[in-house]
């Protein structure tokens, strides 16, 4: 079984070909009771640490038989340090009410969650606090749901790593690798480079642009490092303008593409 998933297009870059890691999701479906295709797809690795997508973990909490859905309790003043969200819940067996935690923006900026660079405390404040808060309800009243772990904005709230990268970033490094090389690749993004007997150099305008979408697809998650030093080292191998072009058209389609995958992402995750 773990072979015919880590076989499969549709998991996710994680579990491909990699079996061990499938055998992880398949033992976490079967502790929890759910599907390993829905483990996959809801469980992120970051450098090693693995962690539930906070709608997954709140979805599993509401289907469990327990617990009645989780619900939000919103505290103090919007827009100021005291405004903070408590996660509620009824014990279906005793009639208790469960209260969890407090999560207040207060705490955010304390812990250092808020100040950190993209943070979605800052744009996105009331679902943040939400989905934190439904993370420490369930640490506390269900923890063998959670079976310890912990979310994936908290694991990148703590430093321990960085957002998955969008879906566009394996197939961009692969064509940005190609590049680099001087070849084309089979797969991906359809990249064409221009070539003249005597290519017109790059101008500065169009380095500094170039410049400027790699910081942006950086911050964004599209590239990875070892992408970064294929963009370096392209830029020095090809010095024409058609090629440069051709990158910058390349990076501007992936930062499209990761915009509109975040998007989607954040109306869910947060």
């Amino acid at each position: 079984m773990a072979k015919a998933l880590t076989s499969s297009s549709i998991v996710p870059a994680a579990y491909q070909g990699n079996i061990p890691n499938a055998l992880i999701a398949m033992e976490v479906a079967s502790r929890i009771g759910c599907s390993v295709l829905m483990v996959m797809q809801n469980l992120d690795v970051i450098h090693g640490n693995p962690s539930f997508r906070s709608k997954f973990l709140i979805a599993t909490v509401n289907t469990c038989g327990r617990f009645s859905p989780l619900r939000y309790r919103f505290e103090g003043e919007p827009g100021t340090d005291e405004w903070g969200c408590r996660c509620v819940a009824t014990d279906l067996e005793s009639g208790d009410e469960l209260v969890g935690p407090l999560v207040s923006i207060g705490m955010a900026k304390a812990e250092k969650w808020y100040q950190k660079s993209g943070s979605k405390w800052q744009t996105m404040p009331e679902l943040m606090l939400q989905y934190r808060s439904a993370a420490f309800w369930s640490r506390v009243y269900a923890p063998e749901l959670s079976m310890g772990m912990h979310t994936t904005d908290e694991v990148v709230d703590a430093g321990l790593g960085t957002p998955p990268p969008s879906p566009a970033a394996a197939d961009l490094g692969e064509a940005l690798r190609g590049l680099a090389e001087g070849q084309e690749e089979d797969e991906g993004p359809d990249v064409e480079i221009v070539t003249d007997d005597e290519p017109s150099p790059a101008t500065d305008a169009q380095k500094d642009q170039l410049k400027s979408l790699r910081e942006k697809a950086r911050e964004a998650g599209v590239i990875t490092s070892e992408d970064e030093e294929s963009i370096e080292k392209a830029l020095r191998a090809r010095k024409d303008g058609s090629a440069v072009v051709e990158w910058i058209q390349e990076l501007n389609g992936a930062l499209i593409e990761a915009a509109q995958a975040q998007g989607s992402l954040l109306d869910e995750e947060g």
